[in-house]
């Protein structure tokens, strides 16, 4: 296609060229120059070109005799660009003070030192230098405002200074003018300084930036989130707190999580329930199953039923074993409990299985097991290997680590065959 159109410039160029030399031709004009008893005469076109020649003439010499002025400032921009380019590897390698030295030297170009001497005060912040990035920043503000004040307000965080952090964006939070970036670091500030409120007006603009991408945006929103819930001062507060949140941010394990155990907390531990119950049926979260678990109230024999219903589709999930060993272990159902907490160390080991077990052995009367149990509870989470029990206390002889097959039926409800 780009063949075609050059051909039809070409093409076009040529008709053009034609009609004008017979347009010219017919009257070409006359030129008369007369300058200290020196006559010339010429056409009109001739002119025209002997002037375009004299103008390409005098700027070739122009620019021939500025090339060796000219020399020393490609030379500084082409060394400028190159220190630029390897600061900014340094910076990602983490070669922070070999960065820090490059970016410095390359802030000497005036076209490069915004962009430099942002970096530079990254460097230097990374590094652990804080007043050295705020010294950079304040030479880097005069030319990049906006970046500057978003990376002053990154390097304050990072110095434990996020109450002067969430000072310095809050102009701009106020009047919506804050760049994504700073909508970030205004988040990050107020989650550190305490401020939740301030964190979650921060939400919609970056959601509407896009900027953190979805993984990044659900990340800090469930954060935002959790902090929010678990910084409720009693039940009231949360219950109105959870009302006003849309029921986008509510469906996420972690948020639902921290709202019931915070309800808990406050003894509302049937708003908690609904909640986590109706979270399961949305969505299955071994996270909120061992929360349903560890839950307190009075219904526990049918929260025991209702959970033990779970396991015809997740007979392999250990945090289910886990939460029914610990529904167990409150109903003094201390040989239920045994057999689905060791499944659950069999599937996969937990400090919190552990305890729950050595809770089991505890009500029994075995105190020797049970201090077993609370000791390899420590080990795991020390990250130290742990001390197997005796076969024969283990319900039915020895652990079960094979999981069990959840039959797979086709459309139609019949049995799949397994190969």
């Amino acid at each position: 296609m780009k063949l075609w159109r050059w051909i039809l410039l070409l093409v076009i160029i040529a008709a053009l060229a034609a009609f004008g030399w017979h347009w010219v031709a017919e009257d070409p004009g006359y030129v008369l120059v007369r300058f200290r008893g020196v006559t010339a005469q010429t056409s009109l076109l001739t002119a025209v070109v002997l002037l375009l020649l004299a103008w390409a003439a005098i700027t070739a010499l122009w620019r021939l005799a500025r090339w060796p002025f000219g020399a020393f400032s490609r030379r500084h921009r082409r060394v400028s660009q190159q220190r630029l380019a390897d600061g900014l590897v340094a910076l990602m390698e983490g070669r922070h003070g070999d960065a820090e030295r490059d970016l410095n030297r390359a802030s000497r170009l005036g076209t490069l030192r915004g962009p430099a001497l942002l970096a530079a005060a990254e460097a230097s912040s990374r590094r652990g230098e804080h007043s050295r990035a705020l010294e950079s920043l304040d030479e880097a503000a005069q030319i990049a405002p906006r970046a500057a004040r978003v990376l002053r307000a990154r390097v304050l965080r990072r110095d434990g200074k996020a109450a002067e952090a969430l000072t310095l964006l809050t102009p701009e939070a106020d009047s919506g003018s804050l760049s994504p970036g700073g909508w970030r670091e205004y988040a990050l500030a107020a989650l550190a300084s305490g401020d939740t409120r301030r964190a979650r007006a921060a939400l919609e603009p970056l959601q509407k930036s896009g900027v953190l991408g979805a993984r990044g945006y659900n990340a800090l929103e469930t954060q935002v989130l959790v902090a929010s819930l678990n910084a409720t001062a009693d039940g009231a507060v949360l219950n109105t707190l959870w009302s006003q949140l849309p029921k986008t941010q509510r469906r996420a394990p972690a948020v639902v999580d921290a709202y019931a155990r915070k309800a808990a907390n406050f003894g509302l531990v049937l708003p908690a329930m609904d909640e986590v119950e109706s979270a399961l049926r949305r969505e299955w979260s071994p996270q909120l199953v061992e929360t349903y678990g560890s839950l307190g109230g009075d219904d526990l024999d049918a929260r025991l039923r209702r959970a033990e219903g779970w396991l015809d589709g997740h007979p392999n999930d250990p945090s289910l074993l886990l939460a029914l060993g610990r529904m167990c272990v409150r109903t003094n159902a201390w040989l239920k409990a045994r057999q689905y907490l060791e499944r659950a160390l069999a599937l996969a080991p937990s400090a919190n299985a552990w305890e729950a077990l050595g809770d089991a052995y505890a009500g029994q009367g075995d105190a020797a097991l049970a201090q077993r149990c609370y000791r390899n509870a420590i080990a795991i989470a020390r990250g130290d290997n742990t001390e197997p029990l005796p076969a024969t206390n283990i319900v039915g002889g020895r652990l079960d680590t094979r999981p069990i097959a959840i039959e797979e039926r086709d459309e139609h409800g019949v049995p799949r065959l397994r190969t």
